[in-house]
């Protein structure tokens, strides 16, 4: 295995090649993967590209079999057309033994103008699985506005039908419910925000992922670490991690963000210094646009 570049008691963080690294990793020994790939050429990232192909096929080959990696991307517009790039990247993805599991949407605010089109407030978050999901952990802050009142839960079959179900007229809906898939978080959006890196996505979302679909102790890795945001909430958030990031000058970046707080807190308790963590299940009045 290659040295690490930096390490903690509980993760280690990778300079170079991520399909280098990748390769030597074992195989099914990932839990969870959170990144967001540089597509598209949207940012610049020190002149570095990526064989997008072989990271996906070495990302089914070293993820647990239950595991999940959550794959964060969007698409440019070039010539006046956007490129699909995600959807090209996420029918690879099935073609080589990946499950799209649910195809989330990160809502974002503050977008520039497109001029002729709707502004773009979104990216696409896609979890993929191999084989069937061995957990998930549902956050549950969406407010119910009927709370304590009884449920009148029902369905409509192939035929159109409405009918009941067993628990009719005996749940009683609880105060806050399972978020949806669409989830709304503020970018970030200054300088502060962005510890020296083009796109960061905010440590919210990251530890959100985590927390929905692994447990402490569980091996989180982030093949495009960034300035270090997966590997800091992995921190937080008591799990394993593995962190690869190509860029030294990133890698230098993350290392103090790292260093701060290995250890140290809780999710309960995140630090407020990085980024802002509006409550997701709440709409903002603008729609809410990443880090690795």
């Amino acid at each position: 295995m290659i040295e690490p570049y930096y390490q903690t008691d509980l993760g280690k963080l990778y300079c170079g090649d991520c399909v280098t690294v990748m390769r030597s990793i074992p195989e099914n020994s990932i839990d969870l993967t959170v990144t967001s790939p540089p597509y598209d050429n949207l940012r610049d990232y020190k002149g570095y590209s990526f064989d997008f192909e072989n990271v996906a096929r070495e990302l089914f080959r070293i993820t647990a079999n239950g595991g999940i990696v959550v794959w964060v991307v969007g698409d440019a517009t070039v010539d006046g057309s956007e490129t699909g790039t995600s959807f090209k990247q996420a029918l690879f993805f099935k073609q080589i033994g990946f499950n799209l599991h649910d195809t989330m949407i990160w809502c974002k605010s503050k977008m520039p103008q497109n001029h002729n089109r709707y502004e773009q407030g979104f990216e696409y978050m896609l979890v993929f699985s191999k084989c069937k999901p061995k957990l998930f952990n549902g956050i549950r802050d969406k407010i119910n506005t009927e709370a304590g009142a009884v449920a009148h839960a029902s369905y409509r079959d192939k035929d159109g039908e409405v009918k009941k179900t067993s628990s009719f007229n005996k749940t009683i809906i609880a105060e806050k419910g399972l978020r949806t898939n669409v989830w709304f978080i503020t970018p970030c959006l200054s300088n502060s925000n962005r510890n020296g890196h083009p796109a960061p996505f905010p440590e919210q979302l990251a530890r959100d992922h985590i927390l929905s679909w692994s447990n402490e102790g569980d091996l989180v890795l982030d093949p495009f670490m960034g300035s270090g945001t997966t590997g800091k909430m992995a921190e937080i958030t008591r799990r394993k991690w593995m962190g690869i990031e190509i860029s030294k000058e990133y890698c230098d970046m993350a290392i103090p963000r790292l260093k701060r707080w290995k250890g140290q807190v809780r999710f309960d308790t995140l630090p407020q210094d990085d980024e802002s963590h509006p409550t997701p299940a709440q709409e903002p009045s603008q729609r809410a646009g990443h880090d690795d």
